[in-house]
């Protein structure tokens, strides 16, 4: 680990290696074994040779809670993390083939002005790992599964979206984070707005301060 920047609170694994100018972020999780060959974002854990992320820490003592079982039949669950909830869309059973659908305003809680698609994404690669000021999104899995991590400041929780039918709904200031592609997963986000960069919080003790001063 010569020449590596450990972050607060990285607990680094028995026979690991951290590879010279590597930086591990602030509370991560260095499984046994690992060769660390790129820099590792705070709170994650990772593993491997070469290291990739397998899981996310708790931000509390808490543990990260089990990947959230979808509902069953059509409607809406709430999560541990705030606002955040977990979509069971439509059905429509046919011998050509099942559909799936889902109104704005009634099914997708807000109106739609945007949609973007995230493909062909290897499975050991992250995407998201930011926050949004107002924005909020709607993402579905439309081919192939893939696994969202959200999280209010407080609760962390992760979510499998695994099939066309399930959506889940992030709202503003929830630290967003998807990973875990299939290979082929498609993921569709729906956004409430236009792309704006001055709506992005990228940077998580930023996100923390906001969130924890929106709550005092």
């Amino acid at each position: 680990m010569r020449g590596a920047v450990l972050g607060e609170g990285v607990r680094v694994g028995p026979n690991s290696t951290v590879c010279e100018g590597v930086k591990v972020g602030r509370g991560a999780v260095v499984s046994p074994g690992s060769v660390v060959t790129m820099n590792v974002p705070e709170e994650t854990v990772v593993a491997g040779n070469p290291a990739q992320i397998s899981g996310y820490v708790g931000i509390t003592a808490t543990p990260l809670t089990p990947i959230h079982a979808p509902p069953s039949e059509a409607g809406v669950t709430q999560t541990l993390v705030r606002g955040v909830t977990l979509h069971r869309m439509p059905v429509v059973q046919d011998l050509r083939g099942p559909l799936t659908f889902g109104e704005a305003g009634r099914h997708v809680p807000f109106e739609v002005k945007r949609y973007f698609m995230v493909f062909d994404v290897a499975s050991q690669q992250i995407r998201g790992e930011h926050a949004h000021r107002t924005l909020h999104q709607f993402m579905i899995c439309v081919r192939g599964s893939c696994s969202i991590v959200a999280d209010d400041g407080t609760a962390r929780e992760e979510f499998a979206l695994d099939h066309p039918s399930i959506g889940l709904h992030l709202p503003p200031l929830v630290w967003g984070v998807q990973y875990k592609y299939s290979p082929g997963a498609v993921l569709l986000v729906l956004a409430s707005a236009e792309y704006d960069p001055a709506d992005y919080i990228r940077d998580y003790p930023e996100f923390l301060s906001i969130v924890r001063g929106a709550a005092a």
